[in-house]
């Protein structure tokens, strides 16, 4: 399929184009060329509207599609329809299968079922064996099956040796460390963030104190190994001043944050809306600013959108009971373009575009001349409304049915096919 877009505003920081509308066309799945306007031939498909932008492929860096073991929350064909919706042509899975990704075997199944498929599918390897968090899992083997990265997701290390053993070991071979830090003792069984609200609520706190504790023990581990590592969920304030001291100091460390951390606080939660209920939590007012002001300054590289589906069962309960997550991907650009505050598009678009790939040694894409077409295409300024009816996961456990964002995807292109979004 051979495609014209018309009058598109670039924003894409790695392209001699950044900043100006042109027309991008693209033949056989490469950008043949870029001008200020190219005539639309008979057998061209031809993309055009006010307001349209265009940025490489979006890349998020952290989701759970549930495959193996959970698929009647999601699989990977419909993990991939909701990447696509919400503008993603590239998606990290996290390790938290049934059963986890652990071994060659997993990263392969994941591998081969998604292969040529509009949406690039990356596995993320166990850090410990079947993130018992004892053993170090085979990264090596999983490597070289294609894992892009390692860790035990959601499950904070409590084993520092188990940590400094496995930084040591990836860098024999490039190995990705991410992290998830909470320390257990202190965090226990939280259930929101430990503050004004949870205290007027009746609810266990999640201390800001377990994020920061672990956080500053994993730097240090990561300083004492001259290794590199990756700061996952960063959602507090002390955590962005933390990670901005350490990239002062020199330390190869990079972060990233979840969407909802940039806009949404905790005061969501006093009609306890188990849709909110997250981990890490929603933490206060303060907490979404310092991390917004992390973004704009680069102290956080990249925004996930930790999409994390969740059946009925596991969510409309009791506050306490419920399990922690959201469907994300579908509504992560309009969430955080709404409640971007003062961080500039660009910096939006490079924090899920250039940011992920650059942290996970994977391959570029820029709009520009030459390259293979891998693009996402947007309107920044359009409203809508979130509707069951269009979502694309097979989960609908959001907090945002009915909600207004600013912001929405067009469509993207990869590997010579393209999808539009019809709403």
């Amino acid at each position: 399929m051979n495609i014209l877009i018309k009058s598109a505003h670039i924003i894409d920081s790695n392209s001699s184009h950044h900043g100006k509308t042109m027309d991008v066309l693209i033949e056989n799945g490469i950008i043949t060329s870029i001008k200020s306007k190219i005539n639309a031939e008979k057998n061209l498909k031809v993309i055009e509207m006010e307001g349209l932008h265009l940025s490489a492929g979006w890349m998020d860096m952290q989701a759970n599609f549930c495959d193996p073991g959970m698929e009647h929350k999601e699989d990977l064909q419909s993990g991939m329809r909701a990447a696509a919706a919400g503008g993603y042509t590239g998606v990290a899975l996290v390790s938290s299968t049934n059963p986890t990704i652990h071994s060659k075997s997993e990263v392969q199944y994941i591998v081969n079922n998604t292969s040529g498929s509009i949406v690039d599918v990356y596995p993320i390897g166990t850090l410990s064996h079947k993130q018992e968090g004892h053993d170090l899992a085979e990264m090596y083997d999983m490597h070289l099956a294609g894992a892009v990265a390692f860790s035990d997701d959601k499950k904070g290390v409590a084993n520092a040796g188990l940590l400094i053993r496995a930084l040591l070991y990836a860098q024999n071979f490039g190995g990705i460390i991410l992290t998830h830090c909470d320390e257990k003792t202190i965090s226990q069984d939280g259930k929101m963030n430990e503050g004004e609200v949870s205290t007027r609520l009746g609810l266990k706190g999640i201390p800001a104190l377990a994020e920061e504790v672990m956080m500053n023990r994993n730097i240090f581990l990561a300083e004492y190994t001259n290794a590199s590592i990756h700061i996952s969920n960063v959602s507090t304030k002390k955590s962005v001043d933390i990670i901005r001291q350490a990239k002062a100091k020199g330390m190869k460390v990079t972060a990233s944050a979840n969407a909802y951390s940039l806009a949404l606080d905790d005061s969501l939660l006093v009609e306890f809306d188990s849709n909110y209920k997250l981990n890490p939590p929603l933490r206060t007012k303060t907490d979404v600013e310092a991390i917004r002001k992390g973004i704009a300054d680069g102290t956080i590289d990249c925004i996930t959108t930790d999409h994390r589906p969740q059946d009925i069962e596991s969510k409309n309960i009791e506050f306490d009971n419920a399990s922690n997550g959201m469907i994300a991907l579908e509504t992560s650009f309009g969430l955080m373009n709404t409640h971007k505050g003062k961080i500039k598009l660009e910096e939006l678009i490079a924090a899920i575009t250039i940011a992920p790939r650059s942290i996970l040694n994977l391959k570029q894409v820029k709009v520009e001349e030459g390259e293979e077409a891998n693009l996402t295409m947007f309107n920044p300024s359009i409203e809508w409304v979130m509707e069951k009816k269009n979502i694309a996961s097979k989960s609908s456990n959001t907090p945002f049915l009915g909600t207004k964002f600013t912001g929405k995807v067009v469509g993207i292109i990869n590997h010579k096919q393209l999808i539009q979004n019809k709403n």
